[in-house]
């Protein structure tokens, strides 16, 4: 039987699972389990873009009824991360160029709001210290090419960041966008060419610490539109996706 989750080694940076990001987002029901599980996988790019997500495979992997399963894709398709074929099944989503294009679009906006509304908070400084301990530990992550780590903490930053203004509403969409988002990244980016995120992560919190909002924008931008550069389509060899619950880092 294949292992259910992807290890969670003990380092000096700790890296959330993204299932774990959103407020009362710990697994209460096995439905719950099994979506967090194959959300992760997607958000971890263990699970891939187009990867086809059978029924009965899934049964095997989580040791559950197919109703259950059945629960956890209709949730994750709700979520626009899984998409029904007719006769086909369920698959991983994969982004057309308009949907790329709409969803960095709806980030750019989003986050600029988020950055405007932050620079209303008169403790704004002190609000963003664990974001600085959070970029630190990415840059650990990154450096020691703990590659699962690195992604959850740049993933996590940007739901971090929005989380300081106490919105859950806010949070949950830029939470959405943000799995979005990285789905978009592991169909089209070639890890060898991303740049360091973390860098660009401190530009941002150094320009929100001197309440320079132009400049907080400016950055958020840039660093969506070097995401957006990035992004090329590349040949892959499709992979057996039920590794995704069994790779080790």
């Amino acid at each position: 039987m294949l292992e259910l989750e992807a290890r969670d080694d003990k380092h000096d940076y700790p890296a959330p699972r993204a299932s774990s990001l959103l407020e009362g987002a710990r697994a209460q029901s096995e439905v719950d389990r099994v979506y967090a599980a194959i959300f992760d996988a997607m958000m971890d790019r263990r699970l891939l873009p187009g990867a086809k997500l059978t029924e009965s495979t899934l049964c095997d992997i989580f040791s559950c009824s197919r109703a259950i399963v059945r629960s956890a894709l209709s949730q994750l398709a709700y979520d626009k991360l899984v998409i029904h074929e007719p006769n086909r099944g369920a698959f991983v989503w994969q982004p057309s160029p308009k949907e790329t294009q709409d969803v960095f679009d709806a980030r750019m906006a989003l986050e600029c709001l988020l950055i405007d509304r932050l620079l209303t908070l008169s403790d704004l400084p002190s609000r963003l210290q664990n974001l600085r301990t959070m970029v630190e530990h990415e840059r650990k992550a990154f450096e020691a090419g703990d590659r699962i780590a690195w992604l959850r903490l740049s993933n996590a930053f940007h739901v971090k960041l929005s989380d300081q203004l106490g919105n859950d509403v806010l949070t949950g969409f830029m939470y959405g966008l943000c799995a979005r988002t990285t789905l978009i990244i592991a169909h089209h980016d070639t890890p060898e060419t991303s740049t360091c995120s973390y860098l660009e992560h401190e530009i941002i919190l150094d320009k929100l610490e001197a309440n320079d909002g132009e400049g907080a924008r400016k950055a958020m931008l840039d660093h969506l539109q070097d995401c957006v550069q990035r992004l090329h389509e590349r040949d892959r060899t499709p992979s057996d996706p039920w590794m995704a619950f069994s790779v080790k880092r």
